[in-house]
């Protein structure tokens, strides 16, 4: 045999060598999906409640003017500092001046006619003594016979009527009096009046509002029209988040509970609060519709100073509901939704062929089958032996990547987390192909 023929025969069997194997990995391909996987490792878990809102001072005053007038002068600016009692404007005081002068004089004629009416009380107790003793001489005389029976009438009825005079004497000194507690109860009105026109500081703090300029008028508020705030005053030292919370995250919500603010208009860093206030009752908005979204207020009290911070700035918070160390902790998109058979316990029947912690036996339960209802159970797949086995999971808290598996999973167990697309589509038993398991532990 000739070299070049020998040549040709080894080729020949390395080729037919190479289609065998080939035909052979060909049939055994496995046309079971790629999956990824994780195991289930202890990690430290925060459940984390999110909510927008607005930076807002713990105390502010709007102040508004109790009298109608012109401001004849104002002494502060938007921005100013000012202390408890400071003077800040005042309101054209003439009408109000006038109404204290007048009750003044009022108060004075009323006191004047009071002593008129004393006066008129001493001169008809004079009278009354003298006619009672010209009362006792006549009764002298008739006992005597000595005057007629008219003259001694006559003296008895002019007692009579001096008595009555004291009597309306009497009452006109007390009417007095109470004309003049009127008198005084009107000028004490108009002395307050007269203050009002006046506006100070109630406390320290800074004006981040002035809705007024020298020389305006003043609009006081009635009932169906709110008054003109002249001015807004708010301490500044003690800030708030007013945050408006889903109605489905309020039960997670306790008093206390930490929180990191982080304002838009002072990007970079968070500041640290608590919650201090809770609502009882929705957050209604004018002309809301039935149906729409349910939020509830809650405010979180910052523990540091903001510098820089305006009221109204918004904000975004988050507050830590619940944290756990050492959970169970499992891949959020690990989890998935499926129905199944359960028996007389609440155990999962699987077809013939799967097997697995909780499963019951195929023949024992075929029976049970057509009693038993299709029940929809939230759980995971764990991966055993190359087949993917369905196994329910009871949840704790969830943070931002996992949540806790309270039963149903032990650690170590590679549960499956992708892709998605196969993830929606997996069933109970089916065969998978395991990427490399990832853990970021």
């Amino acid at each position: 045999m000739t070299t070049q023929r020998k040549t040709l025969v080894a080729s020949a069997i390395v080729l037919l060598g190479a289609a065998l194997v080939f035909v052979n990995l060909y049939f055994q391909r496995s046309d079971a999906p790629e999956v990824d996987g994780e195991p289930v490792a202890l990690r430290e878990l925060e459940a984390i409640v999110s909510a927008s809102g607005t930076i807002q001072p713990q105390l502010s005053v709007d102040m508004s003017a109790s009298v109608m007038g012109r401001v004849t002068r104002l002494d502060v600016n938007e921005g100013d500092r000012v202390n408890q009692g400071q003077f800040l404007l005042q309101i054209d005081p003439e009408s109000a001046q006038t109404a204290v002068n007048s009750s003044e004089a009022s108060l004075r004629a009323s006191e004047s006619a009071r002593e008129q009416a004393r006066v008129a009380v001493r001169t008809a107790v004079v009278s009354l003594q003298l006619a009672q003793e010209t009362l006792e001489r006549q009764e002298n005389l008739w006992d005597l016979k000595l005057v007629s029976r008219e003259v001694y009438d006559q003296a008895v009825k002019d007692v009579e009527l001096r008595e009555t005079e004291l009597a309306a004497r009497t009452i006109e000194v007390a009417t007095a009096e109470q004309r003049i507690a009127q008198e005084r109860a009107r000028l004490d009105g108009a002395k307050y009046d007269l203050t009002l026109v006046t506006l100070v500081s109630p406390m320290d703090g800074i004006v981040t509002r002035r809705n007024i300029e020298q020389g305006e008028t003043v609009v006081i508020g009635t009932m169906n029209n709110a008054g003109t705030v002249l001015l807004t005053i708010a301490d500044l030292s003690i800030l708030e988040a007013e945050l408006e919370i889903d109605e489905t995250d309020i039960p997670d919500i306790r008093l206390g509970q930490e929180a990191e603010i982080s304002i838009d208009a002072l990007p970079g860093r968070t500041y640290r609060g608590r919650v201090t206030e809770i609502g009882n009752s929705p957050i209604l908005e004018t002309g809301q519709a039935s149906g729409q979204a349910t939020n509830f207020k809650v405010v979180v009290t910052l523990d540091e100073d903001v510098v820089g911070v305006r009221p109204g700035f918004t904000c975004t918070a988050d507050i830590t509901t619940a944290t756990r160390t050492d959970a169970l902790a499992v891949p959020i998109q690990a989890t998935t939704v499926r129905e199944f058979r359960l028996d007389a316990d609440g155990q999962i029947i699987r077809e013939t062929g799967t097997s697995g912690a909780g499963s019951s036996d195929a023949g024992e339960n075929a029976a049970d089958l057509d009693r038993d209802d299709m029940e929809e159970m939230e759980g995971v797949f764990l991966i055993r032996q190359s087949h993917v086995e369905f196994t329910p999971v009871v949840t704790g808290i969830a943070g931002e990547r996992y949540f806790e598996a309270i039963s149903g999973l032990e650690e170590d167990d590679v549960v499956v987390t992708g892709p998605f697309a196969v993830v929606r589509t997996l069933e109970d038993g089916d065969e998978v192909r395991l990427n490399e398991p990832t853990s970021d532990r």
